[in-house]
């Protein structure tokens, strides 16, 4: 059983159950009765008074903060500062440490006491998290700026592609100032860089090579040189084309990027491949984050962080390892029901080498794998009343990876939708290697990445009425990655997954996700090397060599980040069937789902108090 106690005994008062207790007329004074009903209407007016001026300063405190990133805003679908990029210098770090502290202030001058339950909690969570925010000042340098995973230098490129959407001038205008503040961001960014590395945080070796070759390839192509349009300048043109303009603007505009292109663009990242180049030449090949000065401390706050638990990095060790061994026990179930005669690791091979579980690496191949993964998540969507009583009113679609990033980007993500809605969420595939894509964990993976997982749970959260914008918005690890675990298994329990080698390839998922916790706290904490830990994924799971590398690659430039997916999964599994034991006939799948999506990301103890409140509630009723 897991210990739950990042948030204080506090947020437990913030959930429990108000007990209501009967009426009882105390029939001597009326005058008496007539006070405590003043005495408490009062109370709960200074309630009112008080929770509306919290609500009011926590939506005051999120958008302060979306205000100082444009990229964010971005992301948002918020136009105001859509004609600049982040300030990324320490000096900007600085000020936003002294603005949260600030905002803590803020926080702390309400008067937890006189709130609503819903308030308190959000209180408590607002609270929280400032504090965390402060507390991490000091592991501000512990990450990889640039990496195979993610990155200014491609982050760029795929938020102007993805999220700048030009449908007036003034839109267009903004993209091309974006272009021409492209070198004073990179300068930072390589500023940010040599900081690290004068600190000893440098990325391994094999990182490089990655960020190079996604940095080449946005500079590759019109009008940089002779070939077919690059990726920003087909994106600019196309989108430019979408405009009812005169032949003299579209000019003017067309002219304009070409140039941003030719004197922002290009030299911007060419500087920025010269300044990566030179931290290379410092990289070796250790691995994990115990090379960092005060490498242990990082690590264990950064899986307190992700977890959302006091697990130690050995008790999650052993609950990967023992999960590995359950799920291989299920697997051989299916390796004889499908009558393969063999060892687990042979079935393991037949499975990898099985190219009937491949779609061709063509247009053809790629496009099937993106029609059937939709099929799935369609298809779930017939059966999502038997599951859920509220569901999101954002669209969803799938798509593949673009290809200036497919060679780095991971096997599978979801972008959320914009604010208002307008921009679907969407479920990226990634078809660079089709070998990795096999078809039996097609139906797992888009379950996950669409429908029922973070589409369901991202989209609803955004939609939430009555909390406050930092929680609509707010993330989680463990709650989202576990909520995206376990939503590859409940399918299952309403009859999905009847190809038994799709039901093989949820558990192979699963796997992975068990065989995670092993090799992240075994490369971080036990100083595993990158071999050691990519033969664990090899030797225990069916997935492809390049899966193994890929993600022995993430650990190692995101530690802890993968931890959370299992541990996740383990508590909402848990509460469920605590709900279950303790509800009997009276337990509804739909309620519970409603209970764990209903308040928003939330770190996993405070999950389990809205749990408790709801059996309680049921209980009563």
């Amino acid at each position: 059983m897991f210990e739950y106690k990042r948030i204080t005994l506090a947020v437990s008062l913030a959930l429990a159950i108000t007990a209501c207790s009967g009426s009882t007329e105390d029939v001597t004074t009326t005058t008496a009765g007539s006070a405590a009903s003043a005495a408490e209407a009062g109370s709960y007016e200074a309630q009112q008074a008080e929770s509306e001026k919290a609500n009011e300063l926590f939506e005051e405190l999120f958008m302060e903060t979306v205000m100082r990133s444009p990229m964010y805003q971005s992301r948002l679908g918020i136009k105001d500062d859509q004609d600049k990029w982040d300030d990324i210098s320490e000096q900007r770090a600085a000020e936003n440490l002294e603005f949260q502290q600030a905002q803590l202030e803020r926080v702390m001058a309400i008067d937890e006491s006189k709130l609503d339950e819903q308030t308190r909690v959000s209180w408590l969570l607002m609270k929280q998290q400032l504090e965390n925010d402060i507390a991490d000042y000091q592991w501000r340098h512990y990450n990889y700026p640039v990496n195979q995973m993610f990155g200014m230098h491609s982050s760029v490129a795929s938020l102007l592609i993805n999220q700048h959407g030009i449908s007036e001038v003034s839109d267009a205008e903004d993209y091309i100032a974006r272009l021409n503040d492209l070198p004073r961001l990179f300068e930072q960014l390589a500023e940010n860089l040599n900081i690290r590395a004068d600190k000893g945080i440098i990325a391994p070796q094999f990182v490089y090579p990655y960020v190079i070759n996604d940095s080449q390839n946005i500079i590759t192509g019109a009008p940089f040189d002779d070939g077919e349009a690059s990726v920003l300048w087909a994106d600019f043109t196309s989108k430019l084309e979408s405009l009812e303009l005169d032949e003299s603007q579209h000019e003017t505009l067309m002219t304009a990027g070409r140039q941003a292109m030719l004197e922002s663009v290009q030299p911007a990242y060419q500087d920025l491949i010269s300044a990566v180049e030179g931290i290379a030449e410092q990289a070796t090949t250790d691995d994990g984050a115990w090379k960092f000065p005060d490498g242990e401390a990082f690590y264990n706050n950064a899986l307190q962080r992700t977890t959302t638990t006091d697990l130690t990095s050995d008790e999650i060790h052993q609950i990967g390892l023992d999960e590995v061994a359950r799920i291989h026990e299920e697997m051989r179930e299916i390796m004889q029901q499908v009558g393969y005669e063999g060892s687990l690791q042979e079935f393991f091979v037949y499975m990898r080498n099985n190219e009937d579980f491949i779609y061709p690496a063509t247009d053809e191949g790629r496009q099937r794998y993106i029609d059937e993964a939709t099929a799935y998540i369609d298809h779930m969507r017939e059966r999502l009343d038997e599951l859920f009583i509220n569901k999101p009113q954002a669209d969803m679609v799938v798509r593949a990876v673009e290809p200036f990033r497919e060679q780095s980007a991971g096997k599978a993500f979801y972008q959320q939708p914009s604010m208002d809605g307008s921009r679907p969420g969407v479920y990226y595939a990634n078809l660079y290697d089709m070998e990795s894509m096999p078809t039996y964990q097609m139906e797992a993976l888009a379950y996950h990445e669409g429908i029922p997982g973070h589409h369901m749970q991202i989209a609803i959260q955004q939609e939430l009425e009555g909390i406050p914008s930092f929680r609509r918005f707010g993330r989680y690890t463990a709650y989202s990655e576990g909520w995206g675990l376990y939503t590859e298994y409940l399918p299952k329990e309403i009859g999905l997954y009847e190809d038994p080698y799709s039901d093989f390839g949820r558990l192979a998922m699963e796997l992975w996700r068990a065989v995670r916790l092993v090799v992240d706290t075994g490369i971080h904490d036990k100083q595993w090397d990158r071999e050691e830990s990519i033969e664990f994924y090899v030797e225990n799971t069916p997935n492809a060599r390049a899966d193994a590398v890929k993600m022995v690659e993430r650990h190692i430039v995101m530690p802890s980040q993968a931890t959370a997916y299992k541990i996740g999964m383990i508590k909402i599994l848990e509460l469920r069937e605590k709900a279950m034991t303790e509800l009997g006939d009276d337990f509804d799948i739909r309620e519970f789902h409603d209970v764990v999506l209903g308040r928003g990301a939330v770190p996993l103890n405070v999950l389990e108090q809205f749990v408790d409140e709801y059996i309680a509630e049921t209980k009563s009723a």
